[in-house]
């Protein structure tokens, strides 16, 4: 893995909402660290309500984890523009954070510990 990013299980249970509606809730939940940036948190697909992304045809490249998709979350009142990106073929040295999905908090989407 590269020397500057950690991955851990994610203390406790965390909680993504977006245009008031809870998009998910996850005790297994990973943290991703890398250097000097915010933690992240990384949601299993699984405890994602899936029905509320659209995949957008935004792709983006990071030389440690790979090749980023992105997703807009879909809310009554508007569509979130690429708020949400994985991993889905992840190098290797973050291999842990396949089938995961991760969220920017932009004010309109909160990834909170609850």
């Amino acid at each position: 893995m590269a020397d500057h990013i950690k991955i851990r299980k994610a203390d406790g249970t965390w909680s993504v909402r977006a245009g008031g509606a809870v998009l998910g809730e996850s005790s297994a939940a990973l943290e991703l660290i890398e250097g000097d940036y915010p933690p992240v948190i990384y949601f299993p697909r699984g405890d994602i309500a899936m029905a509320f992304l659209d995949r957008t045809d935004k792709t983006s490249h990071c030389p440690h984890k790979g090749d980023a998709s992105y997703f807009s979350v879909v809310t009554k009142s508007k569509t979130l523009q690429d708020v949400v990106w994985s991993y889905e073929t992840p190098n290797e040295a973050v291999a842990r954070i396949k089938d995961h999905l991760a969220f920017y908090t932009n004010g309109e989407v909160t990834v909170e510990q609850i």
